[in-house]
């Protein structure tokens, strides 16, 4: 006699990661963090006590108090305020930066991968050019050459990353495309664009996923460090790096101005970088039961 499955039906590849990663304390954690500081940089207009440009000058150099719980800055500012800002920036450089290089990145390792012989070459050898540059140093380049800006800050990261994507895009390209899903599409006359974007791309999206984790907090380390340099997001607008930067020459006697923004940034980094471990576990098949 049929009996009905009791088990319920079987869960799906992300449905199967999402509960192992909610087993993930840590991780979890990590993704609390940063869904609070996504809320903080959409709301930052309803949530800073200050407006991030207020400059009073009779309230210079203050450190933490009921008024300012954070202090303020030589102009007068806020801290805390310009922390909650300054967030928005730092997410949106993370977020774009690294989308921009998935795209390009990804779509040149699947080109490479799929197609193979002088196009992997070629392609391949052009992003061990790129690779051979430090990363850091090539931002600092093209920085240096674009006009200091969000979007030319955005340009430089994403440049500088899209090696290492279109790496780990091309790996699991070559173990995808002999797979029997992808010779019955060729069967039936799909194109080579169809193939990769529908059928091949959305089958290197774990791995993916894991490296822009990970890699946003590299973007957002490298944004800050530019801001930090002056190649970046210039005055007044509120940027974690160009507040260290600003407030370097005062370090001694006013250690507020550099601690609370560099532990801002600190936090961002560490959640980002939990969370990218957990999200490998998760997404890893072999650590199923």
């Amino acid at each position: 006699m049929w009996k009905r499955n009791k088990k319920g039906p079987k869960k799906g590849f992300w449905n199967d990661a999402w509960h192992r990663l909610k087993k993930n304390k840590s991780a979890m954690f990590a993704l609390i963090t940063l869904a609070a500081l996504i809320i903080c940089a959409i709301f930052a207009d309803y949530i800073a006590p200050y407006p991030y440009d207020l400059q009073d000058y009779s309230h210079t150099f203050e450190f933490p108090s009921k008024q300012h719980l954070l202090g303020t800055d030589n102009f007068g500012r806020d801290i805390l305020s310009r922390i909650i800002y300054g967030s928005r920036i730092s997410l949106i450089v993370g977020f774009s930066s690294i989308i921009a290089a998935i795209i390009f990145g990804g779509l040149l390792g699947a080109i490479s991968g799929y197609y193979g012989g002088k196009v992997d070459n070629t392609l391949m050898r052009a992003m061990d050019i790129l690779m051979a540059i430090p990363g850091m140093l090539l931002a600092i380049s093209l920085a240096a050459a674009l006009k200091p800006g969000l979007f030319n800050l955005v340009i430089a990261i994403a440049i500088a990353d899209i090696p290492g994507y279109a790496r780990v895009v091309r790996a699991s390209v070559l173990t995808i495309k002999d797979q029997e899903y992808i010779e019955a599409a060729q069967c039936i006359g799909a194109s080579d664009s169809r193939i990769i974007l529908k059928h091949i791309i959305p089958n290197c999206l774990a791995p993916i996923i894991v490296q822009a984790t990970l890699g946003m907090a590299g973007a957002i380390l490298s944004a800050s460090a530019l801001s930090f340099l002056g190649l970046g997001i210039q005055p007044p607008t509120p940027e974690w790096g160009s507040m260290l930067s600003s407030a370097r020459q005062y370090i001694r006697a006013y250690w507020h101005m550099t601690t609370f923004p560099g532990v801002a940034i600190m936090i961002t980094i560490f959640a980002l970088n939990v969370l990218g471990d957990g999200l490998r576990d998760a997404l890893d098949p072999r650590l199923k039961n």
